[in-house]
């Protein structure tokens, strides 16, 4: 069934302290707060409008007054228009992404562009698929603890998220949340939340700006995303924090996303710097 996000005035302020969140400015939670829905130029006057790969500079734009015909990605390369719908949750939250990993995002933005330019808007690659999952439900994580690796490795989802707050606070484990439509999923909270993670290998912890520079570049060189099966499922409702209801002992068992692996299913390495 596909998700109905709900009405903005049947969203509490409170649900913007989920974890799904913690990556908006106040501005950015000021604007999901307020009783009106945030227009193009509202949000342009939040971002310092940055130039694409392609040398354009990029804003936001009201999709309901575009008439141009361009294929959405071939307009924010050619012309840095990112088509926007005001009063939909899904684009207010592709908006922040945008704002927080811009380099990523528009890096993103090149290969879809550069795959439509190869193959044509009718004919999906895999690349195109592995790219569109990582825009819509993706997630990073810098994680530096094999036995934690071993056990996503294995979906043994118990060990993972019952050591995931313990690395966390010692610095061996980072979780960016870039998927707009886990946010939108996240005005639910009852929802169990599922992403699509690159997983990066690094001793050391990594801020926005180093870490989407390390991913974009590699975008660029075509060395990621150029297939789903590149991808790792994580539920991040087994986080600290993402599900009410984490205190059931019965809590891995219950929500349908805690999976077993598939046989047969390998994942890759993890990305290392």
């Amino acid at each position: 069934m596909r998700y109905r996000a709900p009405a903005r005035a049947e969203v509490p302020p409170a649900v913007f302290a989920h974890p799904a969140f913690a990556g908006l400015s106040e501005a950015q939670r000021g604007l999901c707060r307020q009783a009106q829905w945030p227009d193009a130029e509202t949000l342009n006057a939040l971002w310092p409008a940055p130039v694409s790969d392609a040398g354009v500079r990029l804003r936001f734009t009201a999709q309901e007054t575009l008439a141009d015909g361009l294929h959405y990605e071939r307009r924010i390369h050619d012309h840095g228009l990112i088509a926007t719908r005001t009063g939909n949750w899904h684009d207010l939250f592709n908006a922040f992404v945008w704002m927080r990993f811009p380099a990523l995002k528009a890096a993103l933005n090149r290969r879809q562009v550069e795959d439509l330019a190869r193959v044509g808007a009718v004919r999906r690659t895999r690349a195109q698929s592995a790219m569109t999952h990582f825009d819509e439900a993706g997630a990073v994580v810098r994680l530096d603890d094999d036995g934690l690796l071993a056990a996503w490795d294995a979906h043994d989802w118990p060990t993972l998220f019952r050591g995931w707050q313990a690395a966390a606070d010692r610095g061996a484990l980072q979780c960016w949340l870039f998927g707009h439509a886990v946010m939108e999923h996240a005005l639910t909270p009852s929802i169990a939340l599922v992403a699509k993670a690159l997983v990066i290998a690094h001793p050391a912890p990594m801020d926005d700006a180093r870490m989407a520079s390390l991913l974009a570049a590699r975008l660029r060189a075509g060395a990621c995303l150029n297939d789903p099966q590149e991808l790792r499922p994580i539920p991040l409702s087994g986080a600290p924090g993402w599900h009410p209801e984490q205190a059931h002992a019965d809590f891995f068992e219950r929500l349908p996303c805690f999976r077993p692996k598939r046989e047969g299913r390998l994942y890759p390495a993890p990305i290392r710097p």
